[in-house]
């Protein structure tokens, strides 16, 4: 059920900067575990295809963290993977081992209500001091190789993504439809409406997923004119 809540247009930089692009501020890649510790279960899994739903998140101010607390953001890092690692397998989730670099990743689902439930338990999981940007989309998706995607729905769901706060899940109006009754126990939407997302001609209507034990109250969506590197 969705509760109706305005969102005002506020412009804020949304992606951290590649470090391949010689413009961009460069950050230290995300700290990478022995095999055995996460990448064993992709290992047995092909990407699924077809219609997917897509997880995509991004640390909040990555940058800003490395530089102020190196030693707590390369730890969080490690458990966050570590965290990954177990709940991405719980919730059926697959992730495609190239896509995802630095501070960010992404994990794909065949059922959109795993992709939430995955959401939910992430956000859950306590990685302070850093903060998670997820967005959740569904729709028809093209594989570029065996261990990567692309096309319009990954771009719409990092697009998604680069709206959310720290902390905050929103989900596309296809997810939330199809989620629908299905949503994690005691979690809950609230309804922003139709949303521009930039560089796509199609609004999309977005809804945040909530819950008591996460914090629900975020200031308006990241819209508006913003650069990726």
């Amino acid at each position: 059920m969705f509760n109706e809540q305005g969102a005002d247009m506020s412009i804020a930089e949304s992606r951290m900067p590649s470090a391949s692009a010689p413009e961009c501020v460069s950050f230290p890649r995300r700290l990478r575990l022995a095999p055995r510790d996460f990448h064993d279960h992709n290992a047995e899994q092909s990407l699924p295809t077809g219609t997917v739903t897509l997880l995509m998140a991004d640390v909040e101010g990555s940058t800003r963290i490395w530089e102020s607390k190196p030693d707590e953001m390369a730890t969080a890092l490690i458990t966050m993977d570590r965290a990954l690692g177990d709940l991405i397998p719980a919730h059926n989730g697959v992730r495609p081992i190239e896509q995802g670099e630095g501070d960010s990743f992404v994990v794909a689902f065949t059922n959109p209500s795993d992709a939430v439930s995955c959401a939910l338990a992430v956000q859950q999981a306590g990685l302070s001091p850093i903060r998670l940007r997820i967005g959740v989309h569904t729709g028809e998706i093209l594989l570029r190789d065996e261990g990567n995607y692309m096309g319009p729905t990954i771009n719409r769901a990092a697009r998604l993504r680069d709206l959310a706060h720290g902390g905050q899940t929103v989900l596309s109006g296809t997810t939330s439809d199809l989620v629908g009754n299905r949503l994690p126990d005691q979690a809950w939407l609230i309804d922003f409406g139709p949303q521009v997302l930039r560089d796509l001609p199609r609004p999309e209507r977005v809804a945040q997923l909530c819950h008591h034990d996460l914090h629900n109250d975020f200031p308006p969506l990241r819209t508006g004119p913003t650069r990726v590197c």
